[in-house]
């Protein structure tokens, strides 16, 4: 199937989706499902440099909460539309994530993820001591209750998240099924190898950091308008380090289904849980649920599918 008929199937997908949310009448969905669209995009992002490079990032908040910051910036200096917020989310957090790849993919395994970990302590230390976005105080982002023609904010908020969903989706589609994607499995599979047959390894991991972190700033961008509080501990929360992670794992990372399976697995199951008994068995439930499928599917559900069809077919 060609990108762009796979960017219209997602558009069209979108729409009903966004239909029947709406048709429900409840505004708890658009907030509940906003979380899980985020989620989306964010473990996608992961899983362009963790799962088709093998470079595990453990910096996801990092990236997230410079898109949120970003905005929180641009909104003191001089308010904007959010579609422009979220494009300077993605260049600032795309050039960080490019600056951090020429300093730290000389390491390898272990090294390069515990690198990527102290790039999120730093950040945040020095997002705590930067007044101009409130410091360790926070910042409050006012947002209008109605948008016109969509109707209440968390719609519209919802709309762009939807629409980040299809343009995250439609890359990593593309970056998979291309050349750039090839070279990507090469790194993975054995770097020393692509190294010995001339693949420029160092460019392509510079490209894979460089678009998985534009793509986890975007996902950051409009979360000030969501939360209406922004604060430290919020932007960079454990939960979007250890959930980037989880749900391609989960899900499977070495195709752009899994991240997307992952995600909407175990977004929903958070969101219930939130509803229903509290928020604070979130990590919880990540933690059980990635410990059962190391054991039962280390290759994630995508990886447990392939197999039973493989099975079948003999």
């Amino acid at each position: 199937m060609r990108s762009d008929i796979f960017f219209l199937i997602c558009l069209a997908a979108s729409a009903a989706l966004y239909a029947g949310a709406a048709a429900l009448g409840n505004d708890y969905v658009f907030f509940a499902g906003y979380v899980v669209l985020q989620y989306v995009v964010l473990s996608t992002a992961w899983n362009i440099l963790g799962g088709y490079c093998g470079y595990v990032n453990f910096g996801s908040a990092a990236f997230f909460a410079l898109g949120a910051y970003s905005t929180v910036a641009m909104h003191k200096l001089h308010p904007l539309p959010i579609p422009f917020l979220v494009l300077i989310g993605g260049i600032v957090s795309g050039v960080v994530g490019l600056g951090m790849g020429y300093l730290t993919l000389r390491l390898r395994g272990a090294f390069f993820a515990i690198a990527t970990l102290a790039l999120a302590v730093v950040l945040q230390t020095l997002v705590v001591n930067w007044d101009y976005v409130g410091g360790s105080r926070g910042a409050y982002i006012i947002r209008p209750n109605e948008i016109a023609i969509i109707g209440p904010y968390i719609q519209y908020l919802f709309l762009l998240m939807l629409a980040l969903v299809v343009i995250a989706l439609t890359i990593a589609r593309g970056i998979e099924r291309s050349q750039l994607g090839y070279g990507f499995a090469t790194i993975r599979d054995d770097e020393l190898a692509a190294e010995a047959s001339g693949v420029p390894t160092l460019r392509l991991k510079l490209i894979a950091t460089t678009i998985s972190g534009a793509l986890m700033g975007m996902a950051g961008a409009p979360f000030p308008y969501y939360i209406g509080y922004l604060q430290p501990s919020s932007a960079f929360g454990l939960e979007y380090a250890v959930n980037s992670i989880a749900m391609p794992m989960i899900g499977g990372t070495t195709s752009w289904v899994g991240p997307l399976i992952g995600a909407v697995l175990l977004g929903s199951l958070q969101q219930i849980a939130t509803v229903t008994i509290s928020s604070a068995v979130n990590l919880l439930i990540v933690g059980l649920l990635l410990v059962a499928f190391v054991i039962i599917a280390p290759n994630g559900i995508i990886g447990l599918v392939q197999g039973w069809t493989r099975g079948r077919a003999k």
